[in-house]
C-alpha cells in the first residue's frame, strides 16, 4: 500500500478530513486501518496524521517505509490519548477531524455517509456511529454523561436485573442526539474545535471525549449517534496486556479510577467525587463476597479487594480529584 494516499502537497489546499491516529504498539493494526481508510474515502480528500506514542514496536519504520504520504509525529514519550490527538490538531486542514482508533476500521461507506450527514446538519458537532466487533457483534456506541449511581448501577449489573437506567443506551438501531459517542471514531467539525478545543490535556486516558461531548454541548452543538454506518472495533488492542501483566493491568485501572475522579471533580464538585469512590468500593465489598461465600474463590475475592485499595489510593493521590498524577 506503499504511497496509497495522496502526496502532502496536493492535499494541503482543502482536505475534506484530517484524521488522526494515535498509535501505541499498533504496528499489527496500522496496515488494515490505512487500507480501510483508503478504501473508504470514495471522493473525499483526507489528510491523515499519526502520532505515534513512543512505541516500543516497528510502528515508526513501518510507516515511514510503507506509508511515506501519511504525515507522522514521533513521541519520545506516551503522552496518552488526549494530549497526543491535542499535538495532531496543530496540523489539521481539513473542514472535519476524525478522531480514530489504530483498532478501528471503518466501512467503505462510513466517511461519505458521515460527512454528507454532517454537510446537511450543521448543528451536528461530533458524530459517532454504530461499532461492532469482529464477529458483528453491535457494541456499545451512544450514552449518557456517567453519574456516580448510573455508573454503580452498570457495573453492578442492576440495570440487567432490576431495568434500572445506566450510562448505556440500548437503543443502537436509531438515529439521535445522545450525550457522548466513543473516542475510537469521533467526526467532528473543525468549527467546534475553534470555539470549544479540543481535550482537556488533564486526562492521561480515559474520559476526554466525555469531557469534551459535555463542553460542547453546552455551547450548544449536538453530539449525534449515526446507525447507519458501522466500524468493527476490535477494542482495547493498543494497550492489550497479557494475562499474566498484573502491572500493566494494575496501571490501566488506576489511570481508569485517575480520569474518573478528575472527571467528577470537575463537574459535579467533591461531593461526585466522594460518591463515586463510595460506589466503586460497595461494589467491590459486594464482589468480594460474592466470590468468597458462593464461589469459594479466595483468589478472586482478593483481586476485588485489592482494586477496592487501589481506588483508595487513587483519591488520595489525586487530592480528591483536584489534580491528575500521570
Amino acid at each position: 500500500m506503499s504511497g496509497s494516499f495522496p502526496p502532502r502537497d496536493s492535499m494541503a489546499a482543502s482536505p475534506d478530513v484530517s484524521v488522526i491516529i494515535v498509535s501505541y504498539n499498533s504496528e499489527h493494526l496500522l496496515p488494515r486501518t490505512l487500507a480501510a481508510l483508503q478504501a473508504g474515502c470514495g471522493q473525499l480528500r483526507l489528510q491523515v496524521v499519526v502520532v505515534d506514542n513512543a512505541s516500543r514496536d516497528r510502528s515508526v519504520e513501518l510507516l515511514k517505509r510503507d506509508f511515506p504520504n501519511v504525515e507522522l509525529i514521533e513521541n519520545t514519550t506516551n503522552l496518552g490519548f488526549g494530549r497526543a490527538n491535542n499535538q495532531a490538531i496543530s496540523r489539521a486542514r481539513g473542514r472535519y477531524v476524525l478522531l480514530l482508533n489504530p483498532d478501528a476500521f471503518v466501512s467503505p461507506d462510513a466517511l461519505p455517509r458521515t460527512i454528507d450527514f454532517m454537510d446537511d446538519h450543521p448543528r451536528t458537532g461530533v458524530l459517532g456511529v454504530k461499532l461492532v466487533d469482529e464477529n458483528g457483534r453491535v457494541q456499545p456506541s451512544c450514552f449518557y454523561f456517567p453519574t456516580p449511581w448510573n455508573v454503580f448501577v452498570r457495573m453492578s449489573q442492576l440495570d440487567d436485573l432490576i431495568g434500572a437506567p445506566s450510562f448505556v443506551e440500548r437503543d443502537t438501531a436509531s438515529l439521535r442526539a445522545c450525550d457522548w459517542v466513543p473516542g475510537c471514531f469521533y467526526l467532528i467539525r473543525y468549527e467546534v474545535i475553534k470555539t470549544v478545543g479540543l481535550f482537556d490535556p488533564r486526562y492521561f486516558l480515559y474520559f476526554e471525549e466525555i469531557d469534551h461531548c459535555r463542553s460542547l454541548r453546552t455551547l450548544g452543538w449536538e453530539v449525534i449517534y449515526y446507525p447507519f454506518v458501522q466500524v468493527v472495533h476490535i477494542g482495547g488492542e493498543s494497550a492489550k496486556l497479557s494475562a499474566n501483566d498484573l502491572e500493566g493491568n494494575q496501571r490501566a485501572l488506576a489511570l481508569l479510577a485517575e480520569s474518573e475522579f478528575l472527571y467528577y471533580r470537575k463537574h459535579h464538585g467533591i461531593s461526585g467525587v466522594l460518591a463515586s469512590a463510595f460506589f466503586s468500593m460497595l461494589t467491590d465489598v459486594v464482589r468480594a463476597l460474592k466470590r468468597l461465600l458462593f464461589l469459594r474463590n479466595a483468589q478472586a475475592a482478593r483481586v476485588a479487594l485489592n482494586h477496592l485499595l487501589l481506588v483508595l489510593k487513587v483519591l488520595i493521590q489525586t487530592r480528591m480529584g483536584s489534580r491528575p498524577v500521570h
